[in-house]
């Protein structure tokens, strides 16, 4: 591979449809697209300072880089890529891609990022801003930690395993989802969504697992939390109290004790619904 190294690259494209190149140590400046159309690029100890330095690529190796503010939409419509160790200040970064590995990555503007995407893995990813992982699919995450609301909005086919969410109505009109040791704070969680299934976690949220489609829990704990589970269909197993539970649709619940309870006749048929509480037996 032919090799860059401590170079300052500027103007509107300047490695236009590169091919099977190793750059180190250089800094895309002052122009847009500088990597547009390329494969099989190897980067590392590099600089993104500005707009739309990875579109249409595909094959790319990226390490011990940064994007800076200005380097927004960062990776579009880009297939076949694996980012390491990473610090990444611009915002609308991974759109429309295709085979996305994140490792050891931090976003810290990240609103609209990681929109449309497919086959994407993460592990000790930090994320903040709104709405990440909109419309995904096949995601695979590990030591996630978000900070913004509307998390994977639309999301389909998620698997998420020890991470903390701060994020208010996430995994909203979601399909196939499944979070497992983590811990999630956010109000309204998880509404309007199917086949929701929670391992092992604990939850904060105010009126938050309703409205969903077959809601699985199992081994969770339910902290401050209200007006849960109104018109689910759900099979929970809780441990310790929960504050109140609304109307769910039918299936089984269990928990060690239930503050409020309400299961009106007006709005669904109470024996579709098994209780338990089993502090009380």
């Amino acid at each position: 591979m032919e090799r860059i190294d401590q170079k300052l690259l500027t103007g509107e494209r300047a490695l236009f449809q590169a091919k099977d190149l190793e750059i180190t140590n250089t800094i895309f400046d002052d122009g847009e697209s500088p990597l547009k159309e390329s494969c099989n690029i190897s980067l590392s100890r590099s600089m993104f300072k500005w707009k739309y330095p990875l579109w249409y690529c595909h094959d790319i190796q990226v390490e011990d880089c940064s994007w800076f503010e200005m380097a927004r939409a960062g990776v579009w419509y880009t297939d076949q890529i694996s980012v390491k160790r990473a610090l990444i200040e611009a915002p609308k970064n991974f759109r429309r891609c295709k085979d996305i590995s994140l490792e050891d990555v931090r976003f810290a503007d990240a609103k609209e990022t990681l929109w449309h995407c497919s086959g994407v893995k993460m592990n000790r990813v930090f994320v903040k801003g709104d709405y990440f992982a909109m419309n995904c699919r096949d995601i695979e995450a590990d030591e996630l930690d978000l900070v913004g609301n509307y998390g994977f909005d639309g999301a389909e086919n998620v698997v998420i395993r020890n991470s903390r969410l701060l994020t208010k109505d996430a995994f909203w009109n979601c399909k196939n989802v499944t979070v497992a040791n983590s811990f999630i704070s956010g109000e309204y969680l998880g509404w309007n969504s199917e086949n929701l299934t929670f391992i092992g976690c604990t939850i904060e949220s105010l009126q938050g697992l309703c409205y969903i489609k077959n809601l699985v829990m199992k081994n969770c704990r339910l902290i401050n939390t209200t007006l849960a589970f109104e018109y689910s269909t759900v099979d929970a197993e809780l441990t310790g109290h929960v504050d109140s539970v609304l109307n769910p649709l039918s299936g089984r619940i269990t928990a060690g004790s239930i503050g409020e309870l309400t299961m009106d006749p007006e709005k669904i048929d109470p024996a579709q619904t098994t209780i338990i509480q089993t502090d009380k037996e």
